[in-house]
This record gives C-alpha cells, sequence and structure tokens, in this order.
C-alpha cells in the first residue's frame, strides 16, 4: 500500500531528494514566496519545468510589487 494520497499527500510532494516536503518549508514564508519555493521545488514534476520557474518568477515579481506599493 502507497503512502501517498492524490488529494492530500500526492507522489511529488515528497519526491525532492530530501525527502522533506516543500509545504513544511514554503508555510514560513509570505504567500508568494511560499508559492515561489513550491514552483522551484516541484519543478518539472507534473509537466513543463521551464513553465514552473516562469510561474516562481511571476510569485517574485508579485511580491516585489507588493512590497514596493505598501
Amino acid at each position: 500500500m502507497s503512502d501517498f494520497d492524490p488529494v492530500k499527500k500526492p507522489e511529488h510532494y515528497n519526491s525532492h531528494p530530501s525527502g522533506v516536503e516543500c509545504r513544511d518549508i514554503a508555510r514560513h514564508e509570505p504567500y508568494n514566496i511560499g508559492c515561489a519555493i513550491k514552483y522551484l521545488w516541484r519543478r518539472g514534476k507534473k509537466g513543463d519545468a521551464v513553465q514552473d520557474l516562469e510561474k516562481a518568477i511571476e510569485c517574485i515579481r508579485d511580491e516585489i510589487k507588493r512590497l514596493t506599493n505598501l
């Protein structure tokens, strides 16, 4: 029986060589930074790695915009 669950614990969530689940790291960061971390951490596990990197960049850009418009 697998330890993975497609909703609560998909296999790609623990696919990092460290065995650490990225949400355990990302939850300690602001929303946009946490999202960027998740896209970087799991890049290419569900599809196009370049697209995941572009999504991470967008999250970082949004955080920069948020911080500069306070």
